[in-house]
């Protein structure tokens, strides 16, 4: 039952699913639910993968209309939560000031000019990869599609339970006085499994699960060194712009690798 009630303590949280229970919040559940974060990037990526199927197989819709409709399901399953942490980090990122004014400018509740305009490079790249991935589109496509939130949920929780802290108040903080390291120890345990499964059931996408996987790993130091630089650590702010960032990374890739392998 923890399990179960950790698992959507994290739909709670970082969903648009309406859970409408008083869950648990202490350091076992907190614990087990960053344990189960790529479980719930799992869950998104076959949500998109159903989607993106259903739309393809069964619809007359034109790749523009099925671009254009997971692009918004990216957004409302998330219910925008990570999009405005990386506008938040954005703004206060081109600010160009110093640590503590940087702190100050995420805080803002207000959104800026660079705030807005990243988020329409953010966006704009997504819907550009989806629409080129659909005319490009493979029956692998949608296995592959599965480990992006996969990853990008792990980038969050390693950043989550490893980053040095900007602050000692706001959501990371939160989560941080009740997660240990422990937390992470499945995250090896489902890439394990992963790519097994992977494996027996389809060994060509191996190698590129394995490039996601660095690609993940990349994103993770990146963030983790330059958050510091700029910021003095992870704040919620800089995790909801390492999951888009990190997401829109990795569709990226994916993009290039069905021109290469499928053109």
């Amino acid at each position: 039952m923890k399990t179960v009630r950790a698992f959507l303590l994290n739909l709670q949280f970082f969903t648009s699913i309406p859970i409408k229970m008083n869950l648990p919040m202490d350091a076992p559940h907190m614990n087990r639910a960053v344990g189960l974060f790529p479980l719930l990037g799992i869950l998104q990526g076959g949500m998109y993968s159903i989607l993106l199927f259903t739309l393809v197989e069964w619809t007359p819709l034109s790749a523009v209309s099925i671009a254009f409709i997971l692009w918004l399901a990216w957004i409302f399953f998330t219910g925008g939560l990570h999009l405005d942490g990386w506008m938040d980090a954005s703004d206060a990122f081109f600010s160009y000031r110093d640590k503590e004014k940087r702190l100050e400018i995420m805080s803002d509740p207000r959104t800026g000019a660079f705030g807005v305009l990243s988020a329409i490079v953010l966006l704009s790249g997504r819907y550009l990869f989806l629409y080129e991935i659909i005319n490009l589109l493979h029956s692998y496509s949608y296995i592959v599609i599965l480990f992006i939130p996969f990853f990008s949920r792990g980038v969050i929780g390693g950043l989550l339970v490893l980053a040095p802290l900007a602050k000692k108040e706001g959501l990371a903080a939160f989560f941080r006085e009740r997660v240990s390291k422990i937390a992470l120890v499945s995250y090896p345990l489902f890439c394990l499994m992963a790519l097994v499964g992977l494996s027996i059931i389809s060994p060509a996408i191996v190698p590129f699960f394995l490039l996601l996987l660095v690609s993940a790993v990349l994103s993770y130091l990146f963030v983790r060194v330059k958050s510091e630089h700029w910021f003095g650590g992870i704040t919620g702010d800089v995790l909801g712009a390492s999951a888009e960032g990190t997401e829109w990374l990795l569709w990226m890739i994916v993009w290039l690798w069905h021109y290469a392998g499928m053109a």
